[in-house]
C-alpha cells in the first residue's frame, strides 16, 4: 500500500511545481534586471529629495542612516556627503 510519501512523488503536480520554478528562475536571471530595474540615485538639488530619497541616497554609499533621524539631520548629513561615491555591490 502507497504511503502519502510515495503517492506524492509520484504526482504531476510535483513535477509541474518543480518545473514552474525552473521557469521562472530562468526567466528572472534572462530578463530581471530589465524588467525588475534597480533603483536609481535621486537626482537634482537634496533640499528637493524626500526623507526616503535621502535614506536610500545614504544606504547605497554604506553611511546607515539614523531611523530616528529628522528631515534637516539626513539633508545635513547628505549635503556633506555628496562628494562620497556609491559603493560597489559587484565584488572584484
Amino acid at each position: 500500500m502507497p504511503t502519502p510519501l510515495d503517492r506524492a512523488l509520484n504526482s504531476k503536480n510535483l513535477f509541474l511545481g518543480f518545473a514552474g520554478m525552473v521557469t521562472a528562475v530562468a526567466a528572472w536571471s534572462i530578463w530581471g534586471s530589465d524588467v525588475f530595474p534597480a533603483e536609481s540615485d535621486p537626482t537634482g538639488n537634496p533640499e528637493d529629495w524626500t526623507s526616503d530619497d535621502m535614506r536610500r541616497w545614504l544606504r547605497a554609499r554604506g553611511l546607515m542612516p539614523n531611523e530616528n533621524a529628522s528631515r534637516e539631520e539626513l539633508l545635513e548629513r547628505v549635503k556633506a556627503n555628496l562628494r562620497i561615491p556609491r559603493k560597489s555591490t559587484s565584488a572584484a
